[in-house]
């Protein structure tokens, strides 16, 4: 028990800490220097992703021929964006590299063992939950004028959709169902829903890419246990 309550613990300082970063202060995304930074981020989230859709091609060739295919379209795709917020820097007078990262994806993901795993924390996972940030990054930029960037968010989140529901389709061909109980047993340790969700669950995307209602109803309504139980 004291181990479990140390990766949770971990896990709520990471999302602590990730709250901060995105919580700039009130008129920071006016900042060009911040917009750049944030778009810094994605673009680095993008890269790591597209890696890993690569790993994955090499770690599980067990794998039917079409979901290897649909990894290889889900990194191009994931090219594609980095190109896009490479762009959008470069237009704010910055470039990759101005800006430090940290490579979130690569010190959790490798940890899976299987490819249900793999699809529960990327497509069921941190890219469902981008279906949320998308639509709140796409405000912030909006409300600091910057309408370009705001549309470039836009863009990437419904794009995300297919990646889901990519998920979707593999987790529930290995399990038969999509099933909240079945996903939170798929993700690795020490990850939880925490970390798979935003703030305001995009329900009618989410629903777009497959994910069931009674599935989205159990996310809205997880909660993590009290760290002392």
């Amino acid at each position: 028990m004291p181990h479990k309550r140390l990766h949770l613990r971990k896990e709520r300082i990471d999302r602590q800490r990730a709250a901060r970063k995105k919580a700039a202060k009130p008129g920071a995304m006016k900042d060009v220097t911040k917009r750049a930074e944030v778009l810094h981020t994605f673009l680095h989230h993008e890269l790591q992703a597209a890696e890993l859709m690569a790993w994955a091609l090499l770690a599980f060739p067990e794998t039917p021929r079409e979901l290897r295919e649909g990894l290889v379209r889900i990194a191009l795709d994931e090219i594609r964006h980095m190109r896009m917020y490479a762009e959008a820097m470069a237009r704010l007078g910055r470039r990759p590299g101005d800006f430090e990262v940290r490579d979130w994806f690569w010190e959790r993901v490798p940890t899976t063992s299987s490819i249900v795993q793999f699809v529960a924390i990327m497509g069921l996972g941190v890219e469902s939950a981008n279906l949320e940030h998308a639509v709140t990054w796409a405000e912030r930029f909006r409300a600091a004028g910057d309408e370009e960037s705001a549309r470039m968010q836009e863009r990437v989140g419904l794009e995300e959709i297919a990646h889901v529901r990519f998920g979707v389709r593999w987790f529930e061909h290995y399990e038969g169902a999509l099933e909240f109980g079945a996903w939170c047993r798929a993700l690795p340790a020490p990850l939880t829903p925490l970390l798979m969700r935003g703030k305001t669950l995009q329900r009618e995307a989410r629903a777009r890419a497959g994910q069931p209602e009674a599935f989205l109803d159990e996310l809205e309504a997880w909660q993590p246990a009290p760290l002392g139980s």
